[in-house]
């Protein structure tokens, strides 16, 4: 099943905890409010490392999303995998296996994530054992 919809997003950066021969390491936590068919909150835990070419980066994360998805109480964790190559953006968001809680026990799929005009949207494709 597919579902789309939008999301609010607050970072809270911290400072880098590495920044040597051109690479920055950095951690940044951030806050999120769901909307639409997965009515949620998320924090999300990241780490990325920024290099001296001005769009070539990467980040992996963790995030825990606690709420409702198409009326089913529960949580699901997800993990992140982003890269930057001088421009180009690869990411893949994967729910993890088993980790699924309450109404969303055995939950598996993906989420894609885009930025239209400053406005974060989901899509998130999953499956529910029936």
């Amino acid at each position: 099943m597919s579902t789309t919809g939008t999301f609010t997003i607050k970072m809270t950066p911290d400072a880098p905890y590495d920044e040597s021969d051109g690479i920055t390491l950095g951690r940044v936590r951030f806050d999120k409010v769901f909307s639409g068919p997965l009515t949620a909150t998320s924090v999300v835990h990241m780490t990325a490392a920024r290099t001296a070419i001005a769009d070539s980066a990467s980040y992996v994360a963790v995030e825990k999303i606690v709420g409702t998805l198409d009326g089913k109480q529960g949580s699901f964790v997800v993990t992140h995998t982003g890269h930057m190559v001088r421009g180009a953006q690869t990411l893949t968001i994967t729910i993890v296996a088993d980790s699924g809680t309450g109404a969303l026990v055995g939950i598996s799929g993906t989420m894609d994530i885009q930025i239209v005009d400053g406005v974060h949207h989901y899509t998130l494709d999953h499956r529910l054992p029936a």
